[in-house]
C-alpha cells in the first residue's frame, strides 16, 4: 500500500440558500438568517447553554459528520466579538459541551470499532479575525464550532494520491514555521505542561499508515482511552495544550512584530513562556526571520496570522489508541487535513440522496443519547422530528 494524502469526493446536496445582493457569501454566512437556516433544516439538537448540534449540510463526510456550534448569533450581533475557542467560554458552557463531545465520540467508537475499517476523528479549529479581511479564506461562521467525523479506510484507500504540495495540507512535517525552525524548542515548551493523562507520543508513532500523517506535530495519547474522556481531568488537559499552544503562538508573533517585545498580556503560563522562550536565542532567531522578511515582502506580511490560529482533534491511530493534537491553522484548509485527508465537495444530489438515510439514523441515534444525557432537546426540521 502506497502511504500519502488522500483527497476523496463527497457528493452534497446544494443548499438553497440565496445570498443578498450586494453581499459576499461569507458575509452572509455569517449572519443570523444563516444560523436559523442552519438550525431549521439541520438542526439536531439545542440547548439553554446556547449549544447547536446539526448535520453538516456541506459535509466532510456522509459516512458520519456532524458539529456542535456555540450559537450566538443572537445574543452576540458583532461576529468579531463572538467566543471562538474554548478558553473563551464560560465554565458552565463548557462543562455541557465536554460532555456532549464525551458522548460523541463514545459513539463513534462504539459504532466504528475498527481501527483498520474506519477513521475516527473529532476536534475544532480557531474562526477568529485572524486572517487577512480580504482573503477568500476568511471564516463563514465566526462563532466556536466542533466536527464529528468518520471516514471508510476502504474508501480512502481506493482514493487518489492528493498532491502534497497542496497548500491546504498544512501540517508540521511540511509547513509549519513551529517545526521547521523551532522544532525543540517547541517540545520543550510543551513538555513543561502539567499533563497526566496526556502521555507525549514519540516522534512518527501515532502516524497514519494509510495517509503518512501528522507529520512531525506534537501528540499525545490518551492514557485510558475512551474511558478517560470521562473524566473531567482529561478536558482540563485539553485545555491546558490550547492553552500553551496559544501562549507559544502570542509570543513568537508578539516577538515578530515588535523585536524584544514584552511578555504578552494575559499569558496562561507567565514563567514557561519566560523561561522557555524568550530567553531562547533559536526562538528569537526564528522571529528575527520572519521579521525580516515581513519587511521586504508585503504578500508574505499579508499572510501572516497574527492571532493564535490552530486545530486541535483527538482521533483513532492505527493501533486504537485515541491521540491528541494541535497544529497551526492556515487559510482555507479543513481540519480533516491535518490526517492527510483532502475533501472534495461536489454538488450531487442523487448521490447524496444514496447516502442520506443511513447517516440521519445514525445522527438521530447520537441525538437520543445526548437528550438522555439532559444535554438539550430536539429540533423538528422538514427531515426529523424533534423525537
Amino acid at each position: 500500500m502506497t502511504s500519502g494524502p488522500r483527497e476523496i469526493v463527497t457528493p452534497f446536496r446544494p443548499i438553497p440558500l440565496e445570498v443578498p445582493e450586494g453581499m459576499k457569501p461569507n458575509e452572509f454566512f455569517n449572519s443570523t438568517e444563516n444560523l436559523n437556516d442552519l438550525v431549521n433544516n439541520n438542526g439536531l439538537l439545542q440547548n439553554q447553554e446556547g449549544l447547536l448540534l446539526y448535520r453538516k449540510a456541506l459535509g466532510h463526510s456522509n459516512d458520519f459528520d456532524c458539529s456542535i456550534i456555540y450559537n450566538t448569533s443572537r445574543s452576540i450581533l458583532d461576529p468579531l466579538g463572538r467566543p471562538v475557542r474554548r478558553t473563551q467560554v464560560p465554565d458552565q458552557v463548557k462543562n455541557v459541551w465536554n460532555r456532549m463531545n464525551q458522548i460523541i465520540i463514545e459513539y463513534m467508537l462504539e459504532h466504528y470499532p475498527d481501527p483498520d475499517a474506519h477513521l475516527v476523528l473529532a476536534g475544532e479549529a480557531s474562526l477568529d479575525a485572524t486572517w487577512p479581511l480580504t482573503s477568500p479564506g476568511v471564516p463563514s461562521i465566526r462563532m466556536l464550532h466542533n466536527h464529528f467525523i468518520t471516514f471508510d479506510k476502504a474508501a480512502l484507500r481506493a482514493a487518489p494520491i492528493a498532491d502534497a504540495s497542496n497548500p491546504n495540507l498544512t501540517d508540521g512535517g511540511q509547513h509549519s514555521l513551529f517545526q521547521a525552525h523551532m522544532r525543540d524548542v517547541y517540545r520543550a515548551f510543551f513538555d513543561g505542561l502539567d499533563l497526566q493523562i496526556l502521555k507525549p507520543c514519540e516522534s512518527g508513532a501515532c502516524r497514519l499508515a494509510l495517509t503518512g500523517y501528522p507529520q512531525g506535530l506534537p501528540s499525545w495519547e490518551i492514557q485510558g482511552g475512551a474511558g478517560a474522556l470521562k473524566e473531567v481531568r482529561f478536558w482540563k488537559e485539553y485545555d491546558t495544550i490550547l492553552k500553551g499552544f496559544i501562549d507559544f503562538y502570542r509570543t513568537f508573533f508578539t516577538q515578530v512584530s515588535t523585536r524584544n517585545a514584552p511578555l504578552p498580556r494575559d499569558i496562561n503560563f507567565p514563567e514557561l513562556v519566560e523561561d522557555k522562550l524568550q530567553f531562547d536565542n533559536d526562538f528569537l532567531k526564528a522571529a528575527k526571520m520572519v521579521r525580516d522578511r515581513c519587511i521586504k515582502d508585503a504578500k508574505y506580511a499579508n499572510s501572516i496570522r497574527w492571532q493564535p490560529a490552530f486545530k486541535q482533534l483527538i482521533y483513532r491511530n492505527d493501533e486504537g489508541k485515541l491521540i491528541v493534537t494541535i497544529s497551526q491553522n492556515s487559510i482555507g484548509n479543513a481540519i480533516t487535513e491535518l490526517l492527510g485527508v483532502v475533501v472534495n465537495r461536489r454538488p450531487d444530489a442523487d448521490a447524496y440522496g444514496q447516502a442520506e438515510t443511513g447517516l440521519i439514523e445514525r445522527l438521530l441515534e447520537v441525538r437520543r443519547r445526548l437528550v438522555e444525557a439532559d444535554l438539550g432537546e430536539g429540533i423538528t426540521t422538514p427531515h426529523w422530528g424533534a423525537a
